[in-house]
């Protein structure tokens, strides 16, 4: 065989593997090229379903809490619960307590998970509050737990409430209604001796001194102020 015939066989040879190369190799993500990185083509979102929460301690620890879609809610979450009930101490057995902004029922429910006495849940949007009525039925399956939940307004509710029959007061009012202060002062007289006020919040809330209330414990996670109140004295 001649030298040029040679290095036609060769070509050849080069150009079957490369087409073999071509034909085995499976697509890859296209790239866009950036500010000097390298990015896949973004996937199309996928249709948004109800989401859930997880109670993080007492006898419903780990159980999911469904939560329909609705606009504004937004659950506290789980590291926010675990150090507030942290704070109040993991049994709250005999306490009275108040979720007034129920919402998705998170922290009312890690309340009743944890032993209270009676637990009472307020949400005035009425899918929500179906949507807490059957979380306790599947959770409560014997129907013991002392835990009410009602489809009301939390001020109009809170104003009309005995004074000093709570022990503790759960505040995580919509962020864009600006119900800090008004709920402050609604809840401030339902207090009990040793009572204690918990409120979430956008940014820091003052109570007013009017209010007798001071602040004992509080914290932040990213956007989330919260902050444990008592009685001043």
């Amino acid at each position: 065989m001649s030298a040029s015939s040679s290095g036609r066989g060769k070509g050849r040879d080069q150009d079957r593997a490369v087409d073999g190369l071509r034909r085995s190799s499976r697509p890859g993500p296209r790239v866009t090229v950036g500010e000097g990185a390298i990015k896949a083509r973004p996937q199309a979102p996928r249709d948004a379903g109800p989401g859930e929460v997880r109670i993080v301690g007492g006898v419903w620890k780990r159980s999911k809490l469904p939560v329909p879609a609705s606009p504004g809610l937004r659950p506290t979450p789980d590291r926010v619960r675990e150090t507030l009930f942290n704070w109040l101490g993991q049994d709250l057995a005999g306490w009275r307590v108040l979720d007034a902004f129920a919402g998705s029922g998170a922290l009312g429910f890690e309340a009743a998970s944890r032993g209270a006495a009676q637990v009472t849940l307020i949400e005035r949007d009425g899918a929500l509050a179906s949507a807490l009525r059957a979380n306790l039925k599947r959770l409560d399956k014997d129907g013991t737990v002392p835990m009410t939940i009602e489809n009301a307004d939390a001020l109009t509710w809170m104003k009309r409430a005995a004074p000093g029959s709570i022990d503790l007061v759960l505040l995580d009012p919509p962020f864009a209604q600006d119900l800090f202060l008004p709920a402050l002062k609604a809840a401030a007289p339902l207090l009990s001796p040793q009572g204690l006020i918990y409120l979430e919040s956008p940014e820091v809330i003052e109570a007013p001194e009017a209010l007798g209330l001071s602040v004992w414990k509080e914290g932040r996670a990213g956007a989330v102020h919260y902050r444990l109140l008592r009685r001043s004295g």
